[in-house]
């Protein structure tokens, strides 16, 4: 996942404009933000955009946030999607830009799955036509605020890192952090900021008594925190994180992810990943916690 610029200033209203290549999860990422409360629209014509924020700004209500899907479905989109959003932001209309993508397999074999057209009219296969669509949305990746990479996502992992990407905040000038535990043989969370490796602990996997129990339970974390490097290692990464964590506000974040590392995310990661949220709770931030992979199989 890649950024540009601070796209999380506090604006009246939001606007996201959720677009990229067919095939790569826009339905699902418009999805998510119906369930986090924004006023969505798929299929918005571009050339509409101007207008249709003109008039949100004019209408009353508590309706402040909006995405809007917009792709190559609506036949004018290519041609203008450059001049709209070129205009918008000369004239300083906070515009937001969510651009998704996935590798040319991975699309592929979406469409095949799910029987479905590519929408890119043309002659050659869908191999062809993917191909030929990512050259010609290039460019509006290019004028993207985030970029996003798919191709490693379910749906369910997609909606959640939109809910923490997208989130309303309240108005206040605070920074929410969420601490994710993982397994790196199932790949690292696109959705990091920060990424930590803790597989330099002692593993209770090579401990027959705890192998099939998990970071959550007591033995565990018992074994975990009584290792002399885990104490040590939390005191100055703590340390380290309550330096880091004003500098990312006064940078315009409002949103951090930490995600704690080891081989499978059943034991280590997820000791580490609870003891981090409170220390970082007693420290007086919002803080939550998740554990990606500690139920898999």
């Amino acid at each position: 996942m890649t950024e540009k610029g601070n796209d999380k200033a506090h604006t009246k209203f939001r606007v996201v404009v959720v677009t990229g290549l067919s095939g790569s999860g826009k339905s699902t990422a418009i999805k998510a933000f119906e369930d986090l409360d924004y006023f969505c629209v798929d299929n918005l014509p571009v050339v509409l955009l101007p207008d249709f924020l003109k008039l949100r700004e004019k209408s009353s209500g508590d309706l402040y946030h909006i995405a809007l899907g917009m792709d190559i479905r609506e036949r004018s989109f290519l041609e203008s999607y450059s001049r709209v959003f070129s205009e918008l932001r000369q004239r300083g209309t906070n515009v937001e830009i969510l651009f998704l993508e996935a590798a040319d397999e991975a699309i592929q074999r979406r469409f095949s799955q799910t029987r479905r057209k590519h929408p890119l009219v043309g002659d050659g296969t869908v191999l062809d036509r993917i191909r030929d669509e990512r050259e010609r949305l290039e460019h509006l990746k290019e004028m993207a605020t985030r970029v996003i990479d798919t191709s490693n996502l379910n749906v369910h992992e997609l909606k959640r890192m939109i809910s923490r990407l997208y989130t309303i905040y309240p108005e206040e000038d605070t920074l929410h952090v969420n601490v994710l535990s993982f397994g790196f043989k199932y790949g690292v969370p696109m959705e990091a900021d920060i990424v930590i490796d803790v597989r330099f602990l002692p593993n209770p996997f090579f401990i027959k008594e705890l192998r099939d129990l998990n970071g959550t339970q007591e033995p565990v974390i018992r074994f975990v925190m009584q290792q002399g490097q885990t104490q040590a290692f939390l005191d100055k990464f703590t340390d380290l994180i309550n330096y880091l964590l004003p500098r990312y506000r006064e940078e315009g974040k409002n949103y951090l992810t930490i995600a704690i590392g080891c081989t499978g995310g059943k034991h280590r990661s997820v000791v580490v990943t609870e003891q981090l949220k409170a220390q970082l709770a007693g420290l007086g931030y919002p803080v939550t916690a998740g554990h990606r992979d500690v139920e898999v199989d």
